[in-house]
């Protein structure tokens, strides 16, 4: 009775306060309207739009999730009605612009101009920045770039009277990776407080003493649709917050009086002990993102990164040896061959470059963007696209065949298997194409017509006689290499997800689960025969990244940066690593030392030596 009495206290105080001062502004804030052509969200964000031009709103702001699958079409669509916004409007794009995007995250550059904005408005610094996650499941993430723009751009801007209002999608919880990266930044200026959307609900949290508030959905799946409404009142202190239904009066939801006195908290110190006979060395920090797993040779590992640079480390220097820039971020790590590196581009290219110095030689020009990982076998470059699957003769340049009865894009790695190539594609289905004539064999979906259950981003693994995979739907199945038919599925025991691997013997085939544990199955039981299962404490976890096998280890990767080590011949969890605070991209083998390789989001690069 008396915390509601208190409660009821603070907010009659609020409401006295709340008549603005001179140095006062308000902000309409839209978060969450998952527009798709003809939804109910097209025509309700239509109204708010309206009312937002009917307002006293000095600025408005759009904090992500402006589509449901991030296609172009929809983010044109979107565009359309957001200009019509007679307000200063500054837009950032959610995880649903970031990954499931048709353009590899390019358009919505295109269109807006940028993934992040900065603005002043009275003594008010608003800086807002994109957070993922990119181009495929993970948790949120800041880019290495943007960090260092957030701090130089503050630091340029922010004079004694200044404050900061700061705008994400996520809160600046542990949603994001490397959120004590981006606290540890936004500490060192006066935040006042931070806005974000994502959850689709209200509520007010801190961390490391700045107050962040989770603004209202267009749809809040109650029946009422609408928006926030924002007050900083910087001469009082005050910041007020309203629930603005449509076509209702704003209702008060929360009002604190702006509190600048942050308490320091650092990242807790975590012991890496490697047992005896193994390695883990980081190799390279890159100053921006890496998305791309890596490939090697006898010299160099090569990678693209967020700035759309490729990139060749030499494996003895471990200094670049060279870079090609392109004109958008890269997800594609580059296909090596003998004479060439082959990057697959987010900017609708294949670009041969020449290995010693990495100057282009040649490039085709696709219809859409490469997010998928090539394969070069033989000579040949098995490489998936936007709507298309290629393969290419590296050597002389020239395209083979290819597959276009595709209906969204490539992203993983395909399978090169015999006269087999193996792919899934975010339509829905896998595939087996025939190698030499790229003519399809057979496809399999799971029956479910959503396109984000589909096993777009996963390598599956290929036996003799049977083909797995696991997807976002959540469950492990089999087929039948040669038909197509399916030969078992599991029914959600073990909750799978898009990480996948096989022992080097062909008799196992790996997953890593939602719970974080690693999963063995049989590949030669007629049904779903679990081998071993063993917990390597990651907890909730979907990150993407292949599971390997070498020299009788099982190397697998989490979503927090932390590498687990198996024993494959005494199902026992070795060792865990924490190698940083991003996602782990993928695990590959240098074939000329036996070093295993690995990338993290964050920029860095790693080598893990088995003695």
């Amino acid at each position: 009775m008396k915390r509601e009495l208190y409660k009821s206290l603070i907010i009659a105080l609020a409401l006295m306060l709340s008549v603005l001062s001179v140095n006062a502004q308000r902000f309409a804030i839209l978060s969450d309207v998952h527009v798709s052509p003809g939804n109910t969200n097209d025509e309700k964000l239509r109204e708010a739009v309206a009312e937002i031009n009917a307002g006293d709103a000095d600025v408005v702001l759009m904090t992500g999730d402006l589509t449901n699958e991030g296609s172009d079409e929809q983010l044109i669509h979107v565009k359309k009605i957001l200009d019509r916004i007679k307000k200063p409007l500054y837009v950032i794009p959610g995880n649903h612009e970031n990954n499931w995007s048709q353009s590899a995250c390019k358009t919505f550059n295109d269109l807006w101009g940028s993934d992040r904005f900065v603005f002043e408005i009275g003594d008010l610094v608003v800086i807002g920045m994109n957070c993922g996650p990119f181009m495929k499941m993970g948790d949120g993430h800041i880019k290495q770039e943007d960090l260092l723009w957030l701090d130089n751009t503050l630091h340029e801007r922010v004079t004694s009277r200044k404050k900061v209002l700061s705008i994400n999608h996520y809160p600046i919880l542990a949603d994001l990776d490397n959120y004590m990266d981006y606290v540890n930044v936004l500490k060192k200026y006066p935040v006042i407080t931070h806005q974000n959307g994502h959850y689709h609900t209200w509520r007010q949290y801190e961390t490391c003493g700045i107050n962040g508030i989770m603004v209202r959905a267009l749809d809040m799946r109650d029946g009422n649709y609408g928006y926030t409404l924002l007050d900083v009142d910087l001469d009082k202190m005050w910041i007020h917050i309203y629930n603005k239904v449509l076509d209702k009066e704003p209702e008060l939801k929360y009002a604190y009086k702006i509190n600048l006195d942050y308490y320091d908290e650092t990242m807790p110190v975590v012991s890496n002990d490697v047992p005896v006979g193994f390695e883990v060395t980081k190799v390279f920090a890159d100053n921006a993102s890496i998305f791309t797993r890596v490939s090697i040779d006898d010299k160099n590992v090569y990678f693209g990164n967020s700035l759309g640079f490729v990139k060749a480390l030499d494996k003895k220097t471990r200094e670049v040896r060279w870079q090609y820039k392109t004109d958008a971020m890269l997800f594609s790590r580059p296909a090596v061959a003998k004479n060439a590196v082959v990057a697959p581009t987010a900017d609708r290219r294949l670009v041969w470059l020449d290995k010693k110095n990495g100057k282009p030689t040649f490039e085709y020009k696709a219809a859409g963007p490469y997010v998928a990982d090539g394969v070069v076998v033989g000579g040949i470059l098995y490489q998936g696209g936007y709507k298309t699957f290629q393969a290419w003769d590296v050597k002389r340049h020239r395209l083979l065949w290819h597959y276009d009865s595709i209906n969204n894009y490539c992203q993983a790695a395909p399978v090169v298997d015999g006269g087999d190539v193996v792919f899934g594609a975010w339509d829905t289905y896998l595939r087996v194409l025939d190698r030499k004539t790229g003519a399809l064999r057979w496809k399999w979906n799971n029956g479910r017509p959503n396109n984000l259950y589909s096993p777009g981003n996963v390598v599956p693994v290929v036996t003799a006689d049977r083909v797995f995979i696991v997807a976002p739907d959540r469950v492990t199945t089999a087929l039948d290499r040669e038909t197509g038919n399916q030969s078992w599925r599991e029914k959600n025991e073990n909750k799978v997800r898009e990480s996948l691997g096989r022992s080097e013997d062909g008799t196992l085939v790996y997953a890593k689960t939602m719970d974080g544990e690693l999963v063995a199955m049989s590949t030669m039981s007629d049904g779903c025969e679990e081998v071993w299962k063993e917990d390597a404490g990651f907890g909730y976890e979907h990150a993407p990244c292949i599971v390997l096998e070498h020299k009788g280890k099982v190397f697998m990767g989490s979503r927090r940066g932390v590498l687990a080590v198996f024993d494959r011949a005494s199902y026992r969890l070795e060792f865990t690593y924490k190698m940083g605070s991003s996602e782990v991209n993928g695990f590959d083998v240098d074939s000329s030392t036996g070093d295993v390789y690995c990338s993290l989001i964050e920029g860095t690069i790693y080598r893990i030596s088995i003695k």
